[in-house]
Parts: C-alpha cells; structure tokens; sequence
C-alpha cells in the first residue's frame, strides 16, 4: 500500500526535507544517508525534563539572562563567549518554527529584564511590559537560529551560521539602540570595556564588532558541542575569529600622544531630603575650592549639580564665577531647571554650562537624547497614567537641537571638549561626532543615585572606556554620587575612580592624542556588513525556493483494508 499526500513528520526543518539543506545543501539532516536524525535534534521525540512547553519557557527565560552576568556590577567578561551557548542549544532543538520563535521571545524577555533590572524601582511593571515589547525582537532570531544550527548542518550550513547568527543578533542591539526602545544599553560587546584586546577591536569597528566577534564565538562553541559533522568548521571559524583580533591589534592605527591635560571631577554624593537643591551646590563648591593651586585645566561638576531653585539666584552665577577666579580654570556645570533656548524655546532643559571667571561663557549644551520615563513620558495622553505607579516625569523635558564643542580658554590651551550628558554616553554615534566636529577630551555628566545600589553605576562608568577607545581621545566621566573615572584614548583606565560611597573630587591627568581611529574614518562598517550577509541569506533562500519543483497534483486518498476511505474499518 502507498500513501500519498502525507505529512513530514513533526519538526522536521521542512527545507532540509526538500533537496539540500541549508545554504550549501547537503541532504536532509545534513547526512548522506537515510539513516535517523541525531539525539536531541530537530526531530527528537521531545521526551525528557524540556517536553513540556512550561518547563521549555523557563529555561529558554533562564538562558535569556545569564549574559547579563558580563557586564558590571558581576564583571564576568569572559563568560560572555559562552553565556549564549544554553539558549543557542534550547533553540536549535525546537521542533517548529513557532516554538523556536517563542524560545527567541521568552529569551529575549530574560534579557532584557536581567540587564535592566535595576529600573523597577522606577518603571515597576513597566519592566514587564518593555521586556515583552523587546523580547519579540528576538522571536525571529530565533528563527535564524533554528534554520541555521538545526538539526546537523553541513560545513556550509556552520560556516553560515557563525556569521549570520551574529548579524541577526546585530540587528536586534541596532533596533532596541533607538532612544524610543531605551537606548543601547547592554549591547553585547560593552562587556569587553575593560579589555585591551576587545577596546583594540572597538577602535576599527566601534562596539558592533565586539558584539559580532562575542557572539561568532558562541555559535562556534554552540556548534562544537551540538554538531559534530561541523566541529572542523567550527574550530576554523574559532581559529579565523582569534587571527582576526591578532591582526587587528598588530596593525590597526593607535593614536599618538600630544601631550597631557589635567581635569578634575566633584562627586558631591548622596545629599537627600529637603534643601538637598542648596546643599548639593554647597558640598560641590566645598569640594571644588581645595583645587586651587593644583594647575587643573578644567573642573566637571555631574549631571543635575545645580537645580531649578540655585539656578535662577543670581547670587549662583557669582559663587561659580568666584570658584573659577579661585581655582584658575573654567568649570562644567550641569543645570536641570527652566530655561529658554537659543531658538526662544522655554522649558525644563538638561544644561552643560560653562562658567568662566566672569561667569557663564554662554557656551551651553542642552541634552538631545532623553530617557524615556525618566526624563519624558512617550504618547503621555495615552501613558500619563505612568507617573502614579512608579517615577516618571512629571513634566516631559525638551531636547537640544544640536551637539556642541566649546573652546576652553588660552590658559587651558584652546582645549576643545565635548559634552554629553546621562546616558548620551551609551550611544557611539554621538561621541563619533563630537571628535569628527575637534573635540580633544569626551566629557559625560551623569547622575545615577536613584539606582545607586544597584549595577547601574558600574555600567554607566565602563561606557566611557569603549567610547574612548572608538574615537581615539579620552574621556571623564563625571557623576554626582559615581562611579566617577576617566580613560585614555585607548580605553585604559587614567587613576583612580570615585565610587559610589564617595564625596570627594578627584584630578585625572590624561594623555592627550591626535589621528584618526578606523571606527572614527569608517564609522558604523559593521552594521552594514551584517546587513550584507542577512540579505545574502535571504537572496540564497529565495533563489532555493524558485528552484523548488512546485507539488504535483494530491495523489487518491489512501485506502483502508475493507475499502473504505471515509470510514477505516468498514
């Protein structure tokens, strides 16, 4: 008896039963033979401890969070070439497209709740809420992963996987860096800050280089362990990954010193309660006044150091313009109050200002990218309602219009700064700019006490060494309760940081460089080159579908013993 029109058995990558596998071909299962799929595959039975879509979804949560033990506070940075590896091994057994997808999505959910944890005191269930909006952005990762790692992928197939895998997780830190998502906080390869060879990567592809060579190791280890038709390519591909980093720490171009510039930071720390206003400004002109004498060349005060109430005494201005005179060097001030832009706009701006010794220069720059529910809320007719549940803004601040460099004065030696502000630092783009632009020194403001207890201040702090290391020039990092540091144009650390428990002020004499890194020149070369390959795939996948013969006719129905084919058995 020969049955027509049946089904493929359940889980089968329905390409693979076609003619070839994935890109490269290959026979179904990425064998020669017919023989049964590997254990654990992608037509496993589905028995043991995963057969249970609950217990599926709680490992593929579990496997979603574990690379955020990478970044600070923990600081595991070498369990970031390995923490993938579970998740990547969940998915590449999914037993369909949809279950493979849900798997990317519950992941993605762990993710983004691990790395972000520390904004439920201010989101609350928003936390939930964003994770599950962000989490889809992995549902066709997971896709990409299944179709790629499934199964026993030919040589082909692994070579394939180990660069698109990557792009596609690139793709997702691309969309989730647009300030409306959050911002790129927790990109993969911002793990690596504190690690020569990485910040050396950093310098020729920006942080989207380090993330695709993190993530080309973990579907290499992924497919070691998974796959072992592939395992020689896997090694290859491993082995290529190192060579690559080899390469470019021998001959990408370093930047050359210029000489030095010395600039002190004021952590005036936690200062609470009513008058906390007056009292900040107090504590940080305490601390700013011993630095005279010190042949400082700038003083940067954090982000918000001066409130609504100080800023509009005129009595404030003075008491800046006086530290200046007294100290021989310009201070950085943050303002966070009402105030009218240069386009006559009025509204509560987030302000780096520049005091000399006759008080503001009027060199300003008012913050461009804000924090969604910090700093405004986004569609407030429709999510107001967000201010009564957890810390949103009450009053939505307004942004700047454009990115400033301000000129020090000749007795700094015409110093060209630029300014950031919060977690502006997060996004590469910006930095790149302001050195495209002649910033000599980044100079971030931020201000983090609402989480200060939490990871928060640590990974603030570390962004600096990547922007740094990217463009070439150093960078201060200038907070009101820390971490407080700076770094050399290479990303290294300059002194010593200020941590969270501290309330002091700090001087950092950084080296100061000239050239152009590779990052800078080319800027964001990577993206576009995991734009390249997910095309790529998409184009070999289409040309294999018109290839395809199209499905005859359905054969008769199949006919039962007693000749029945409506009624088995009659």
């Amino acid at each position: 008896m020969r049955i027509r029109g049946g089904r493929l058995p359940v889980g089968r990558n329905t390409a693979d039963a076609s003619e070839g596998s994935a890109p490269g071909g290959g026979t179904p299962g990425g064998s020669s033979g017919g023989g049964p799929p590997a254990a654990g595959g992608r037509d496993s039975t589905g028995a043991g401890p995963l057969s249970s879509p609950w217990a599926r979804g709680a490992a593929a949560l579990l496997a979603g969070t574990l690379p955020a033990l990478a970044f600070p506070a923990p600081g595991l940075w070498w369990f970031a070439y390995v923490a993938l590896v579970p998740w990547l091994l969940l998915i590449r057994t999914a037993r369909s497209p949809r279950r493979a997808a849900l798997d990317g999505w519950i992941g993605g959910i762990g993710f983004v709740i691990a790395v972000h944890h520390w904004l439920m005191p201010s989101l609350h269930v928003f936390i939930v809420l964003l994770a599950a909006v962000l989490g889809l952005l992995w549902a066709p990762w997971g896709l990409l992963v299944s179709r790629l790692l499934g199964g026993a992928p030919s040589a082909l197939r692994a070579v394939a996987a180990v660069v698109v895998v990557p792009s596609g997780w690139l793709m997702i830190e691309l969309v989730r860096s647009w300030e409306g998502l959050g911002g790129p906080w927790g990109l993969l390869g911002a793990s690596q800050w504190e690690i020569a060879p990485a910040l050396r990567v950093a310098s020729v592809g920006g942080v989207w280089l380090v993330s695709l060579l993190v993530l080309a190791v973990n579907t290499g280890a992924t497919l070691l362990i998974a796959a072992p038709p592939a395992r020689a390519t896997a090694v290859v591909a491993l082995l290529v990954c190192a060579l690559s980093v080899t390469a470019m720490w021998a001959w990408a171009p370093r930047p050359s010193s210029v000489g030095t510039v010395r600039i002190a930071v004021v952590q005036p720390g936690v200062v609470e309660g009513a008058g906390s206003v007056a009292r900040r400004l107090d504590r940080g002109e305490e601390l700013t006044r011993p630095l005279a004498g010190r042949d400082v060349d700038l003083v940067v005060w954090g982000e918000s150091s001066i409130g609504a109430g100080a800023w509009e005494r005129p009595e404030t201005a003075r008491r800046l313009a006086e530290l200046s005179r007294l100290v021989g060097a310009d201070l950085l001030v943050n303002v966070d109050a009402r105030q009218t832009d240069g386009s006559g706009r009025s509204g509560i701006f987030k302000s780096a200002v520049l005091v000399g010794p006759g008080g503001p220069t009027g060199d300003r720059y008012d913050k461009m990218r804000l924090v969604p529910f910090g700093e405004y809320v986004p569609a407030r007719s429709l999510l107001g309602w967000a201010t009564s549940v957890g810390k949103a803004a009450g009053e939505d601040r307004l942004r700047g219009d454009r990115q400033v460099v301000m000129t020090l004065p000749d007795g700094a030696r015409g110093l060209r700064i630029g300014p950031l502000v919060c977690f502006e630092t997060a996004f590469p783009d910006m930095s790149r700019r302001l050195v495209r632009d002649g910033a000599q020194v980044l100079v971030a403001q931020s201000a983090t006490s609402t989480f200060q207890d939490s990871w928060a201040p640590a990974q603030h702090a570390s962004l600096g060494a990547l922007r740094a290391a990217e463009n070439g020039r150093p960078m201060v990092h200038s907070t009101l309760t820390g971490i407080s540091a700076a770094y050399g144009p290479r990303g290294e650390r300059v002194g010593r940081p200020l941590g969270t428990d501290a309330s002091a002020a700090e001087v950092f004499d950084l080296p100061l460089a000239r050239g152009q890194t590779l990052y800078g020149r080319l800027g964001d070369w990577p993206v576009y080159g995991a734009f390249a390959a997910l095309a790529a795939l998409c184009a070999v996948e289409g040309l294999r579908a018109l290839r395809r013969p199209a499905p005859g006719p359905p054969g008769p129905p199949a006919r039962t013993a007693h000749g029945s084919p409506g009624h088995p058995g009659r």
